[in-house]
C-alpha cells in the first residue's frame, strides 16, 4: 500500500511541474515571455522542492515546516492551473495531494 501511495505522490509531483509549465506556455504574452514563464515556473518549483522537500534536501526542515513548503508548492500549482483556465484540475491536484499525503502520514511514512 505504501509503495502505491508513494508512486501516486511522485506522479502528482510531476503533474505539479507540468501544471506550472502549462500555465507559463498559455500566457497571453509574446513568445519570449511565454518561453521564460513556461520553463521558469517549473524550474523555480523544482529548485524549492529540491532544497527543502526532497529526501536528499540541502536544507533540513522540521516536519511541519517541510509539510508547509510542500503544501505551498501544490497550492501554487493548483492556482496556476486555475489561472490557465482549468480550475477543476487545479483543485483536483491539490485535493489528491492532500489525501495522499494524509494517508501516507497515517501509515507512518515520514513527511
Amino acid at each position: 500500500m505504501t509503495a502505491l501511495l508513494l508512486g501516486v505522490i511522485f506522479l502528482l509531483e510531476l503533474a505539479l511541474l507540468g501544471s506550472a509549465g502549462y500555465w507559463g506556455f498559455t500566457l497571453d504574452v509574446g513568445w519570449p515571455l511565454r518561453l521564460l514563464a513556461g520553463l521558469g515556473a517549473p524550474l523555480v518549483i523544482a529548485v524549492v522542492w529540491g532544497l527543502f522537500c526532497s529526501p536528499r534536501a540541502a536544507v533540513t526542515l522540521p516536519d511541519p515546516a517541510k509539510l508547509a513548503v510542500q503544501a505551498a508548492c501544490f497550492l501554487t500549482g493548483g492556482v496556476l492551473l486555475a489561472l490557465a483556465g482549468h480550475a477543476v484540475p487545479g483543485v483536483a491536484l491539490v485535493a489528491l495531494w492532500a489525501a495522499d499525503k494524509a494517508t501516507l502520514t497515517l501509515t507512518g511514512t515520514p513527511i
